[in-house]
This record gives structure tokens, sequence and C-alpha cells, in this order.
């Protein structure tokens, strides 16, 4: 008996049986499978789903096989993926031609958007096609682990229960991801291609195609003085100036939305106050309004000849061009944001100091403090630690606000002829916007999202993992 074991126990053995941490990195988790892998194994990375089927896996391992053989057709048939890998890196070679006339036939030929649109889809598919065959690596393996142990690979209908029990989570992410990739990756990698080319009013990629040029557009954004022939950068000026005001903007309604809204509601929940409920109801019905309703009607409101100036004028003053002075034109759209954003924090804020201790204030009473020296030895310090997500996202969220600024001033008013496409109010969303519309400079307009994008990322984690509210997690639990 002790001999029969001792043969069993060499058969399993003649396969070998090592564990893979597959919480590693890939490339590792790979190298693994290719080194403990027996041959069927290691033919499954040339041959997708070889090593299932030699176990059993007749199913899964036919699936995977036959994913290669339709990855494969679609890079080597006519136009397929190798065909638009190419146009990818060209750009296309031919453009479009019209006959002579104002009426003339446009002759169609290559499309440079399609081209990179096309090209970056045929990446995606690789991209994916790689993940799959990761998986089908593992897969293959795990089918030679439960050989070796002596039990039997799990059979096609009992991988589909576990996809609906203990790996449920991919079945239902699975359309989210395929969503994603589509609606969402896709056009973001389009647009940020865009931004290494030539993609303009002069370069429209049909009759004219475009050319991919590099960081040129970016040196030309980012370069500070003037040019080598002693013109000023048009492009960088008018960057750096609406960068300033940007942020500027978004410095000042951030902290003043948020100072007024904890006052506001450190008032409306002190002791003694009447009709809390009241008071709260009425700063939210600004909230409650639509925003763009609220700011079109300030715009009406505050315009040249709108009702404020025409009340003033009945008083026989002369009254300001809210909208048309560039200095008053800035100082408005703080205000009036003001009134926009003041209840959100007050909403919050609100919430906050109903769950500060009260024996905290109890305890500085005892100590003789006031008022001024709680506030800032106990509220302030609480309310920042617990808001600092928010005043990250209220900051990031004033340098992208687009409402405020566009539908009360348009960017304007534009008395600056030294800019390109931008106003005295415009923020560098709503120049993008402008860039995109009406002057058709797509490739600047990406230039500056990316800008936009890094400016955010990076202010928004470096400030985080500053902040108490990352260090000292557990201070004020």
């Amino acid at each position: 008996m002790e001999n029969n074991t001792g043969n069993g126990q060499n058969n399993y053995q003649t396969t070998p049986c090592h564990e893979v941490d597959y919480d590693r990195a890939l490339p590792i988790v790979l190298g693994q499978i290719f080194t403990y892998g027996d041959l069927f194994t290691k033919l499954s990375f040339l041959i997708m789903g070889f090593s299932n089927i030699i176990r059993g896996q007749i199913i899964k391992g036919f699936i995977f096989l036959l994913t290669e053989v339709m990855f494969f057709y679609f890079l080597l048939m006519e136009k397929g993926g190798t065909y638009h890998l190419d146009r990818l890196i060209s750009l296309g070679t031919t453009p479009a031609s019209q006959a002579d006339g104002p009426f003339g036939k446009i002759t169609p030929n290559d499309d440079s958007r399609k081209c990179l649109l096309y090209g970056i889809g045929t990446v995606i598919i690789i991209f994916a096609f790689l993940a799959l065959w990761a998986e089908s690596l593992k897969s293959g393996y795990e089918a030679q682990y439960f050989v070796a142990k002596g039990k039997r690979p799990n059979s096609f209908y009992r991988d589909i229960q576990i996809y609906f029990d203990k790996k449920i989570y991919r079945t239902l992410l699975f359309l989210p991801i395929v969503g994603i990739s589509i609606f969402t990756i896709t056009p973001i990698i389009f647009m940020i291609c865009i931004g290494f080319t030539n993609y303009n009013a002069k370069h429209n990629g049909y009759t004219k195609l475009v050319d991919w040029i590099g960081f040129d557009m970016f040196g030309k954004v980012l370069h500070m003085g003037k040019d080598p022939d002693g013109t000023v950068n048009m492009f960088s000026h008018t960057f750096w100036s609406v960068l300033g005001w940007t942020l500027i903007w978004a410095v000042a309604t951030t902290f003043l939305c948020y100072i007024f809204g904890m006052i506001l509601a450190m008032v409306i929940n002190r002791k003694g106050i009447k009709f809390k409920k009241f008071w709260r109801t009425l700063f939210i019905t600004s909230v409650a309004v639509p925003q763009f309703v609220s700011l079109l009607i300030m715009r009406s409101f505050l315009s040249e000849f709108g009702l404020l100036n025409s009340f003033l004028r009945n008083f026989g003053l002369n009254p300001p061009d809210w909208l048309g002075d560039s200095t008053l034109a800035k100082v408005v759209v703080i205000v009036v944001n003001l009134w926009v954003g003041i209840p959100y924090t007050m909403l919050i804020t609100t919430g906050i100091l109903m769950n500060i201790p009260a024996e905290l204030y109890e305890a500085a009473k005892v100590d003789g403090a006031n008022a001024v020296t709680t506030f800032f030895k106990i509220t302030l310090p609480y309310m920042i630690f617990v808001t600092t997500p928010y005043l990250i996202q209220q900051f990031i969220g004033n340098i992208n606000n687009f409402n405020v600024i566009y539908l009360l001033t348009g960017g304007g008013p534009n008395m600056d002829t030294s800019k390109y496409q931008a106003g005295d109010t415009d923020l560098l969303v709503t120049w993008l916007y402008k860039l995109t519309t009406d002057s058709k400079d797509f490739n600047l307009a990406s230039v500056i999202g990316m800008l936009i994008f890094i400016l955010s990322a990076t202010f928004s984690l470096i400030t985080y993992r500053s902040s108490g509210s990352y260090k000292n997690e557990e201070e004020f639990q």
C-alpha cells in the first residue's frame, strides 16, 4: 500500500505544482507562469487556450483560440488593424480634392480625423486582446495546477456559475467598462492626441491633412517672453494672463464662499435664533432655482440698460457699466458667484457644526476663552479638517466654472487686443470653449485642456496628501 501511494504521488509530481501570486505585477505573474508551466502551458503563450483544451476545458479553450484567430484576422485583413496603425502614424497621405469652380465636386480620400480615431480604436483593441491573452494564460496554468493536484478542472458550466457568484463583480462591470472605453476613454485619448498635431482651421484633416508636430504647441503656449524676432508670443501671453485671472478667481470664490457660508451657518445655528428652518429654506431657495436661470436674470439685471442702471438713472446718477468695465466685471462675477455658492457651503457646514462635541465649547468657556478664540481654536480647525476634500473639490470646480463666467459676461469685455480669442474675464475653460467653437484651434484647445488637468490633478494630490484629513485621520474621531 505504501509503494502504491508513493507511486501515485510521484505521478502527480511529474507536472509542476507551484503557487503563483496573482496579486503581483502582471509581468511577474506571466514570468512565473512561464517558469512553472509545463510544455502545454508554455505553448499557450502562442496558441491561446491550448492548455485548457488539453486538460478537458474544451469550450473555454476554443473560445480563447477563436478570439486569437479573430484578432489576427482583424490585424491582417484589408484595411484592418495594420492598415489603421499605419494611418495612425501618417495621419493620411492623400487629401480630398475639389474640382474647379465654386460648386466643384469634392473627391473624397484620406481623412486625418478618421485615421486618428480608427488608429486609437485599433490600439485599444490590441490592449484589450493582450488583457484577454494574459487571462487565458492564468486560466491555462490554473487548469495545469488542478490536474497536478489530482483534481478535475472546472467545467464551462461551473465557470459560468462562478461568474454569477464569486466573480459577479466582473460580470456586472463588463458592460460599464466597455461603455467607458468606447464613450469616455477613446474620446479623451483622441482629444489628447490632437494637442500633438496641427489640427486647426487651416488644417481641417480633410482637404488639408493633419500632421504630427510633437510638443511644438506646448512650447508656444508655455513660452514666456518674446519670440526670437522680438514679437510677443500671443499664445503664451494670453495663456499666462488667463491663468493668472483663473487662479485669482478660484482662490477668491472658494475662500469667500467658504467663509461666508460658515458664518451664515453659525449665525443661523446660534442659540436664541428663531425660525431657523425658515432662514435655512430662504437661503436654499437660490440652490433650488436652476443656476443658469439665476445667472441670466443677473445678467439682464446688471446690463447697461438693465433694471439696476435704470433705477439709478431715475435718481439722477450716472451708473457704471457693470459688465462692460474690465475691473468692475471681475468684481461682479465674484459677487454673483457668492450668491450661487454660499448656500451650498451653508448646508455642508450646518451638519458639521451640529456634530462638534458641545463639551469642547463648555471646556473653552471654563478656561475663559472668548468667542473669537473659540472659533479659531475649536470651530475652524474642526471645520477645515472635515471639509478639506470639499474645499479641494470647490477650488477645482471654480477653476472649471464655465457657467458663471460664460452666462454673465461671455468672457468679456475684450479690451486687450494682444490676447488671442480671450476676454478680460475668461477662465481657461471658457477660453478653451472659444478656441474650439469660434477660431477652430483644436490643437491649441487640446493643449489648454491638458494643462488644466495637470494643474487640477497636481494641486488636488499635493494639497490632500499634505492635509490633516489624510495624515491625521483619527485625530478628531
